[in-house]
Parts: structure tokens; C-alpha cells; sequence
């Protein structure tokens, strides 16, 4: 099998997201490309598009449990990978508006029985952009691998407190600061730091600061042992068999605050107006998130300049992939437009597909549907 695992489990994008928004424009239909991309791409999921205050597009594609034949729906319930950075990070920088956290300060400052090197050279800004420095929690390469051998990080029930010990408190790899490293235990270590600075579990947190005052009553925490109504069965492609199939099994709760969420689009769509709107965290504030670091990484999600049709337009970009689990919050600054995918099956370059789905909503507002 071609895939890497490290690709199907652990959110990496595929392409630069500045690279598939600076495609060529066209003035085919937006909803027209959007149909004509998700049958020739076998696109399974949600798209919802909101421009200038308004929800002009929305439509599922295929079904939720393939099994039973569910299909996919407004409604569903999906599995958001890494878009559950941002969240973690907005609840990161709510503690430094706050004053009890300063990014600059190292993790031995917030978690101060943290065991491993980086906790008195590592900062929490760096843990906030993935260039910690520290070994990465992901050891599995490849598909055929984790076949035969499993996936150790995530098929054994570890609590938090365990995922941090044994995963995210390895040796320093990079010098801190130099090297970009998409790595989860940066985020396990920042979920555990949220936990220690508000004395409470971080689905705590996360209810209390962002889903209960927004209403965000179809999105949570994921674990293996619960049942949730309406949540899509995710699917991924085995190039070997060529055909989709049931993903891995895993504890779901293992991706933590680096992306055990799950939600709906029209939540997902809540959290990014609250977030750009500055109800979550203060304009100064986002303006530091945004800032890009290195490869375009700012705090949870990438931040870039594109072009369409030659017109500069500011980005933020946020997706997601476990496997068949794709997301992505894809957000023009300057343009009032956001695009959310959510996708229950592996089949779909979604880097693409959102990318293409913006430009063309930029260049041809569409009317309200």
C-alpha cells in the first residue's frame, strides 16, 4: 500500500495549502464544480459554504454508515481529526488573555513534573506552531506496517497523564525553534497544561469555555466506549485491495487534544464565526495566532497570502485527516467567506477540493440558497 500512515492517522496536509489555492480561477458554477468534483473524486461527506453573513451552499454527498445505507446529511455527525487544535489553542490563548499563561515560558513553568528534556527548553509557543523539537509521538509509517504490527499510540486505552509519559516526552530531536514537526504530543502536552491551569479535565475546559456558551450541543469528545447518535462510520482506501474499507481500530480518545473531537458542519461553522468575529479570544490575540511561522504555521492552523485571479486575498486554513476522517475550515480574512468540509471517507483530496470550492465563491458570489 502506498499510503503512509502517518498521512491517514495524524492530520499532515498533503499539499501546501498556498500551492492548491493559487490554482487558475474558473467561472464554472460554484455549485456546479462542487458536484462535478465530488462524483469524479467519490467525495463522501458535507460541504456547507457561508459568504457575507449568509449560508449559500449546503449539501451531503453518500452515506454515513455504508453498512446500513445512512446517508450523509446536514445533521451528521462527523469525526474532526486536527481541526480540534484550534480549539485547543484558542483555549491556550484564553489563559494568556487571562495572564496565567505566557507562550514564552517553558512547559517545567506550567507542568512542572513533566519528565522529559524539553521541559525547561521548550516553550509553549513553540508546542503551540510544532517546532518543539521533540521526538515525534508517531512511529508508525505506513500502512502495511500498522497491519501487521498495530498502531501503539492509539490501540491501547492510555489515559492522558500515560499518553504524555510515554509519547510526548521523548528527546529533543530538532533544536527547539528551528525545525517545523507536525506532532500530536505537542498538543498532548498543551491539553495537559490546560488541564492543570484550570484544575479540570480538558472536555471540561472545552464544554465549559467554547460548547456550552455557543451552543455547540453536537460537537464533543470522542471515546471508544460511547455511543453517539448520528456519528459517521469512517472508511479508509487499502491501495492494495482498492476499495474502501472499515478503519483501523483505535481508541479514539488517544488523539486527546490533538484531535479526538467530533461535530457537525453547521457547529464547526459556529466556532469559526465566534473565533473571527472575536467573541472566543480578542482581535490582538488572533492576530497573534494567525501570524505565520514556519511552513505558514501559526497557533493551530496555517496562515498564508494567496491569489486569486491576481488579488491578494489572507487565509487561515485548518484541516484534518484519521484515517477516513476528513475536515477542513477554510477561511478568506479579507473576503467574509468560510468553507467547511467534513468527510467520513478517505477517497478525496480535501486540500484540493476546498481550495477550488473558495476561489470560485470569491471570484462568483453566489446568491442565497
Amino acid at each position: 500500500m502506498k499510503s503512509s500512515l502517518r498521512v491517514l492517522l495524524l492530520s499532515v496536509l498533503l499539499v501546501s495549502p498556498m500551492a492548491a489555492a493559487q490554482a487558475p480561477a474558473t467561472v464554472q458554477d460554484p455549485e456546479a464544480f462542487i458536484a462535478d468534483y465530488a462524483g469524479k473524486h467519490r467525495f463522501n461527506g458535507t460541504v456547507l459554504v457561508k459568504q457575507r453573513g449568509e449560508v449559500v451552499y449546503s449539501h451531503s454527498f453518500g452515506e454515513a454508515n455504508m453498512a446500513l445505507a445512512v446517508p450523509n446529511t446536514r445533521q451528521t455527525r462527523y469525526r474532526i481529526a486536527s481541526i480540534t487544535k484550534l480549539f485547543t489553542a484558542t483555549l491556550v490563548m484564553q489563559l494568556y488573555e487571562e495572564g496565567k499563561l505566557d507562550p514564552e515560558r517553558t512547559i517545567a513553568t506550567y507542568l512542572p513534573d513533566y519528565a522529559g528534556p524539553a521541559a525547561q527548553r521548550v516553550t509553549v509557543h513553540q508546542l503551540l506552531n510544532h517546532t518543539s523539537g521533540i521526538d515525534n509521538m508517531d512511529k508508525v509509517t505506513s500502512a502495511e506496517q500498522a497491519l501487521t504490527e498495530g498502531i501503539p499510540a492509539y490501540q491501547h486505552p492510555w489515559t492522558s497523564d500515560q499518553l504524555l509519559a510515554r509519547f510526548a516526552s521523548g528527546p529533543l530531536v530538532h533544536e527547539p525553534g528551528k525545525v517545523f514537526d507536525y506532532n500530536n504530543g505537542d498538543y498532548v502536552i498543551l491539553g495537559k497544561i490546560v488541564e492543570r491551569l484550570r484544575s479540570k479535565r480538558f472536555d471540561e475546559v472545552l464544554d465549559e469555555r467554547i460548547l456550552k456558551p455557543l451552543g455547540m450541543a453536537d460537537s464533543a469528545m470522542l471515546r471508544q466506549s460511547d455511543i453517539v447518535k448520528g456519528l459517521a462510520s469512517t472508511y479508509f482506501m487499502r491501495d492494495d485491495l482498492g476499495r474502501l474499507v472499515n478503519d483501523l481500530p483505535v481508541y479514539p480518545e488517544n488523539w486527546y487534544a490533538a484531535g479526538a473531537m467530533y461535530s457537525t458542519v453547521d457547529d464547526v461553522l459556529t466556532f469559526s464565526d465566534a473565533l473571527f468575529a472575536g467573541r472566543l479570544l480578542r482581535q490582538a490575540t488572533l492576530a497573534k495566532m494567525f501570524t505565520p511561522g514556519l511552513d505558514d504555521y501559526g497557533y493551530g492552523l496555517w496562515s498564508y497570502t494567496t491569489k486569486v485571479d491576481g488579488k491578494p486575498y489572507r487565509v487561515v486554513k485548518r484541516p484534518g485527516q484519521i484515517m477516513g476522517a476528513q475536515a477542513q475550515l477554510y477561511r478568506f480574512l479579507d473576503a467574509d467567506l468560510t468553507v467547511v468540509i467534513l468527510s467520513n471517507t478517505g477517497t478525496t483530496d480535501l486540500d484540493e477540493f476546498v481550495a477550488a470550492i473558495g476561489k470560485r465563491y470569491v471570484v462568483a458570489p453566489a446568491a442565497k440558497r
